[in-house]
């Protein structure tokens, strides 16, 4: 009897179909930058969109299918002019430090650097390099088409929103209702971590731009609001954000100051980064994850370990959402309700 009750349970079926929904993940996780870039565009604009639209329904009522479109042409916009402002800045310093290391190794003796930097630059193989500089070009660029194909499904999801729920509500009238209240549940569940965490993660890129921007003008750099854009994007990257910026910022601080400034750069990336990953990150996320900072970097550090770069993104929306699922109170003593999901599944 104990094994039939146990074979019928509810948990028991939530559990297969959690495992099968992981499996079907794993199975596709050559799309996953599509699929989490999707998501992350139609929470945010959908936020947005909603902010936006209850402000002008106060001045003048204005469609809602007219404010979306306006507010991704805006975000194309942004991104698009913060790409022609800067793209020909970068590649002037790109050429110049690339000039740089040519002369270097020509005429060691017209330079006057450290022994050590000459050392090390003439140990550096240059054709080594190259390989994976021209993968990593192609990363990019097919980064780039991943981002636009997100763009566009989110932009469709939006303005068909009404549609495309009440034409997923028909299946639970079909023969895998089962199936599809099970979902409905994880994926309620999983909306409301991942909104959480997507809060917080602006909060420290915002923070973030503010200090790297803040210690830019102190060294004298140009396009400080072009670069602020370029730090903010990036920022939405836990950690590696940090580091990836380095590489426009070296460039323009060798044309500003040389090798001095370059050091600089480091030296306040270095700064930033340790308080993004030791102060911001795990307080933050703590305080709106309401998970012990310990418990954050344990996740933080397994999560990356498995996922790469996008773990330290869905590290700890999918550790809390595990908790919800498994009835694990929260430290104040309370858990998501069940019933606390259902005004946002009729919404």
């Amino acid at each position: 009897m104990e094994w039939k009750r146990l074979l019928t349970s509810k948990s028991l079926k939530r559990f297969c179909i959690l495992a099968l929904c992981a499996l079907l993940l794993y199975s596709v996780r050559s799309m996953m930058n599509v699929i989490l870039l999707t998501f992350i565009f139609t929470f945010l604009m959908g936020r947005l969109h909603d902010l936006v639209s209850k402000q002008l329904n106060r001045v003048l009522h204005i469609s809602p299918k007219i404010v979306l479109p306006v507010l991704y042409i805006f975000l194309v916009a942004v991104i698009t002019l913060g790409s022609y402002k800067l793209f020909p800045l970068i590649r002037d310093q790109v050429m110049q430090l690339y000039h740089f290391i040519v002369a270097v190794y020509t005429h060691p003796e017209l330079y006057q650097l450290p022994g050590f930097v000459v050392e090390f630059m003439n140990s550096i193989d240059i054709g080594g390099y190259i390989k994976p500089g021209v993968d990593f070009v192609f990363k990019v660029s097919h980064f780039g088409i991943n981002l636009l194909v997100s763009l566009i499904l989110s932009l469709f999801f939006l303005l068909e929103k009404t549609k495309v729920t009440q034409f997923s509500a028909q299946f639970k009238h079909s023969k895998i209702s089962w199936l599809v209240e099970e979902i409905t549940y994880f994926g309620q569940k999983f909306v409301h971590t991942f909104g959480k965490v997507l809060e917080t993660q602006l909060l420290i890129a915002t923070i973030n731009c503010i200090l790297t921007t803040l210690g830019l003008w102190i060294l004298g750099f140009p396009q400080l609001i072009g670069l602020a854009l370029i730090i903010f994007v990036l920022g939405l990257i836990p950690v590696a954000g940090v580091i990836i910026s380095l590489i426009p910022l070296c460039t323009i601080a060798f044309s500003i100051g040389g090798v001095n400034y370059i050091i600089y750069v480091i030296i306040m990336i270095c700064i930033i980064h340790a308080i993004e990953a030791y102060v911001l990150n795990p307080k933050l996320m703590s305080s709106k994850t309401h998970l012990p900072v310990f418990y954050t970097f344990l996740v933080l550090l397994f999560s990356e370990h498995l996922f790469g770069v996008w773990g330290l993104i869905i590290g700890i929306p999918i550790f809390v959402f595990l908790l919800d699922v498994l009835g694990v109170p929260q430290q104040d003593g309370q858990k998501l309700k069940d019933d606390q999901l259902q005004p946002a599944a009729k919404s």
